[in-house]
């Protein structure tokens, strides 16, 4: 079964509002098997909803809708979809009743134009709103099916979690699953270049895809059940490890900062960071993941040359010498905040992020030092050198290229040095 998505609103078209509803029924319809073969937005307007209707049914029997079952006059989903099918609207009483019941519980005075929100489309499956006044709805006729939405995420995904998933269940007789793996220092081209025959698969698919700074490779398979599908795609998947090796940092993991989590939770190891470029994004990245006081002690935002100085015990004659901007004194960050904070680990990262180089280091120039207090990691990477977004750019990637050699160096796969050794050599 092919679907098609159709957002409604045209506050999605003025950029307003970010459209996360399609994103999230992709997936979900994905999981069940059903192909979503194309998705459209369409503004509040009654010819162009029933023109992408019929579009729509030109090329797939299923359309599910979000959005456009308000109360007010501009709200025209359920109305353009009842018309299609040539179905009347009548007033259901206990739905009333509930959109009553929802104003009094919360004291407040319910508008009459709420009672809109009430009609229902004759012979329609109602999908009941456990988080709003909007009823969904599920049509079917000649073969075609037509299921409505609310607009709200979470009054979508609940319904569609509660109503729509186990119905859709029904009517699938296969799943589709994907395995991600996820690169860090490859770029897509020469990734894809090394498993390029594999991107001609038909069952399982791969597909390449980029982000800032990392590549990944998604290998999709469709089958009967989720073991079925595990099995088809178990031998691309090692395939595809061996001939990217240390490039992957990760199956089915979100983020480098997920894997590198993952991996001091095994350890049972901590970790703390040292920022000067990247102004706090470290941290808050590992503290956006559930379970993270678990393994991150402290983050410093040493800004400053008298912050590098005062806390974290960087010598003043390196800062003059080497500059903000150096090996040394990330490596020196990088212990100094590891012995602040009492951590297995201490990373660091300094570089100058741009657009504008502030100590006559070329702009991209980053440092990253990852220390035990014992062994010393040290990676001199080149980002960005100008253009739109180059700041923003080069502090993402420059936090997720401190969270993967955080996690190569406790993996041990690849070469450190001696600490002590190396700050004494300067």
């Amino acid at each position: 079964m092919n679907c098609e998505l159709i957002s409604v609103g045209t506050e999605i078209l003025l950029g307003d509002i970010l459209n996360t509803n399609a994103q999230y029924l992709s997936k979900e319809l994905a999981s069940l098997g059903i192909g979503v073969t194309h998705q459209c937005t369409v503004g509040d307007n009654r010819e162009r909803l029933l023109s992408a209707i019929d579009l729509a049914f030109s090329r797939c029997e299923m359309i599910i809708f979000t959005g456009g079952l308000g109360p007010t006059p501009d709200d025209l989903t359920k109305e353009v979809c009842s018309e299609y099918f040539g179905k009347e609207l009548l007033m259901d009483e206990a739905i009333a009743e509930d959109i009553r019941k929802y104003f009094k519980d919360r004291n407040r005075t319910m508008p009459e134009s709420n009672l809109k929100q009430a009609l229902v489309p004759k012979d329609a499956t109602v999908l009941y709103n456990t988080c709003g006044t909007a009823p969904g709805f599920i049509m079917e006729k000649d073969g075609k099916t037509m299921i409505i939405l609310p607009g709200p995420p979470n009054e979508m995904t609940a319904m569609f979690r509660k109503s729509v998933r186990p119905f859709l269940s029904e009517k699938s007789d296969c799943i589709i699953k994907s395995h991600t793996v996820r690169t860090f220092g490859i770029g897509e081209s020469d990734m894809s270049e090394r498993v390029r025959d594999l991107l001609f698969m038909e069952n399982p698919t791969v597909a390449p895809y980029a982000k800032s700074g990392e590549a990944l490779l998604r290998v999709t398979a469709k089958a009967e059940s989720e073991e079925k599908a595990d099995g088809l795609m178990k031998d691309v998947i090692s395939e595809i490890e061996s001939r990217l090796g240390d490039y992957i940092y990760g199956i089915d993991v979100s983020s480098t900062e997920e894997a590198l989590s993952k991996i001091l939770k095994e350890k049972k190891m901590t970790v703390s960071f040292a920022e000067s470029c990247t102004g706090g994004l470290c941290g808050k990245r590992m503290t956006d993941l559930s379970g993270a006081s678990q393994i991150f002690h402290c983050g410093v935002i040493s800004y400053s040359n008298e912050i590098k100085e005062k806390v974290l015990s960087v010598k003043k004659e390196h800062l003059t010498k080497y500059g903000a901007v150096s090996a040394v004194v990330a490596a020196e960050m990088a212990e100094g905040v590891r012995l602040l904070s009492s951590s297995s680990i201490g990373v660091s990262v300094t570089g100058e992020a741009g657009p504008t180089s502030g100590d006559g280091k070329p702009v991209g120039l980053i440092y990253i030092a990852v220390t035990d207090g014992e062994r010393l990691l040290i990676k001199e990477l080149h980002g960005r050198t100008g253009g739109d977004n180059c700041r923003e750019y080069n502090r993402i990637f420059s936090a997720s290229a401190a969270f993967n050699a955080a996690q190569t160096f406790i993996k041990g796969s690849v070469r450190s040095e001696s600490l002590r050794e190396f700050i004494e050599s300067h």
